[in-house]
């Protein structure tokens, strides 16, 4: 098996999208060789907790109504393309994402973190739903087959947020600025929302390539 590191936020479109490629590639070649994990990097690493107005945090990050709309024109036309319907209506608020991040990490723990972390994708960007909410991410862990009850009394406390801020800074300070990121057998670097066909172009390469060659 081959690693592809995914370094994402659950609140980035781009990110759904650029999943929701990748895995329609995934799909279109089922004896592809990876070995996926997630990685956390936020977009608004000093979001209070809580959160923020949804409108209020759009107008103030692209400078107004006009810029927020224009901003996110092309996320409609990419979501669309990439078979999604977002329903970007429906959000009431930014939040922090530090605890969905945690639940990620844990899904990893159990062998569930691509089932959790498209959850949450799904849970925001179709559903409206808060996913900084305790009993969202307790429901999106019961639905991928987790112990909701240990999940909620791990996210009542602090149980590695610090080693969730030190994994973000750490891939900061490697040089990623955006997201989503892909990082494939730890060498190749795959910036951005990349369309079906180019994953299937390095999946059909990775297969063409020499063993040890990847």
């Amino acid at each position: 098996m081959i690693k592809l590191d995914i370094l994402s936020d659950p609140i980035c479109p781009w990110c759904f999208i650029g999943w929701s490629n990748l895995a329609r590639a995934l799909e279109a070649r089922a004896d592809h060789p990876f070995a996926i994990e997630w990685h956390p990097f936020q977009l608004n690493p000093d979001m209070p907790k809580g959160g923020m107005d949804r409108r209020s945090y759009l107008e103030a990050k692209f400078g107004g109504k006009e810029g927020a709309v224009t901003a996110y024109l092309p996320v409609a036309e990419h979501a669309a393309k990439a078979g999604l319907d977002l329903n970007l209506d429906q959000i009431k608020r930014t939040p922090n994402t530090l605890d969905a991040h945690r639940l990620i990490h844990w899904a990893g723990i159990e062998g569930r973190q691509t089932a959790v972390a498209v959850a949450l994708f799904r849970a925001y960007f179709q559903d409206g739903l808060d996913i900084e909410e305790p009993g969202v991410l307790r429901a999106i862990a019961e639905k991928a087959e987790m112990d909701g009850a240990m999940m909620a009394q791990l996210l009542a406390g602090d149980a590695d947020a610090d080693e969730i801020r030190a994994r973000d800074a750490h891939a900061r300070q490697r040089g990623v600025q955006a997201v989503p990121t892909f990082v494939v057998a730890n060498t190749h670097v795959v910036p951005g929302a990349q369309p079906s066909e180019l994953w299937m172009q390095v999946i059909d390469e990775l297969a063409a390539a020499p063993e040890g060659k990847s």
